[in-house]
């Protein structure tokens, strides 16, 4: 039965619901996209929302950059190694994924001489930390970008090498997030991802922190990416690599 008597108010109204309704679904981002997340009740140091059954965990933030530049990380994390494991090219144009306080985008500039490095990040006050630095230490390639919770803002096809260190857990749209760097790469460009590893319980890491190397593969190919292998030179963490095609 029609709420209205009159039928031309009938379908004025009719008309003015499905108007509203469209709107709504244009500017409601838990469209079919979001079909591939779910939300539950969150662990202690997780967010409550999941993708392919992992939960995403709580993210980091600003406060942690001092850990982040801990003067032991290099011993406990042996991110010399990592770093010689990326074989960078002189003339690399390479994108520090969560770059937070810049640790590995100052240490990566020294050796892309005739490249660059894109320090991505979401957050306003790490980015400040990684734009003090660059006036500090007079460094002229490294390029601060502010991020979205769903892309990079990096330039289709315009990086070589990403490179996402123990922040790929914490991003809120993983699945975007993955699309976005796989765009920005160059064909046969490189992600090279580093996790702590969830096999070994030995890593003194929170368990939401820390990743299998299963998982980790399954995320990131679902986008298109290709695993190619995985380096065994870390004490701690996967290094995982992953190719454009």
């Amino acid at each position: 039965m029609p709420l209205f008597s009159n039928p031309l108010a009938h379908a004025l109204a009719l008309l003015i619901s499905v108007s509203i309704t469209s709107v709504f679904s244009a500017n409601n981002p838990k469209e079919e996209k979001e079909s591939i997340y779910q939300l539950g009740t969150a662990s202690r140091d997780g967010i409550g929302k999941f993708y392919m059954g992992r939960e995403i965990s709580q993210v980091m933030g600003h406060l942690g950059a001092s850990w982040l530049e801990r003067p032991r990380r290099e011993q406990e994390e042996r991110t010399d190694l990592l770093i010689k494991s990326m074989k960078i090219k002189p003339a690399d144009r390479i994108a520090d994924i969560g770059a937070g306080s810049g640790y590995f985008s100052f240490r990566m500039s020294d050796l892309v001489p005739r490249g660059k490095v894109f320090a991505v990040d979401i957050s306003p006050k790490m980015l400040g930390i990684i734009r003090a630095k660059i006036k500090e230490q007079k460094v002229t390639n490294v390029f601060p970008i502010q991020s979205t919770i769903t892309r990079t803002m990096l330039e289709p096809s315009s990086i070589d090498k990403a490179l996402i260190v123990d922040a790929y857990h914490e991003f809120s749209h993983p699945r975007e997030m993955a699309n976005s760097i796989f765009k920005s790469l160059k064909k046969d460009g490189l992600l090279i991802l580093i996790e702590y590893r969830k096999e070994d319980k030995k890593v003194p890491i929170k368990p939401l922190h820390k990743m299998t190397e299963k998982q980790a593969i399954e995320e990131i190919e679902v986008v298109g990416f290709k695993w190619e292998k995985t380096l065994s030179v870390l004490p701690q963490q996967h290094f995982m690599i992953f190719k454009k095609n």
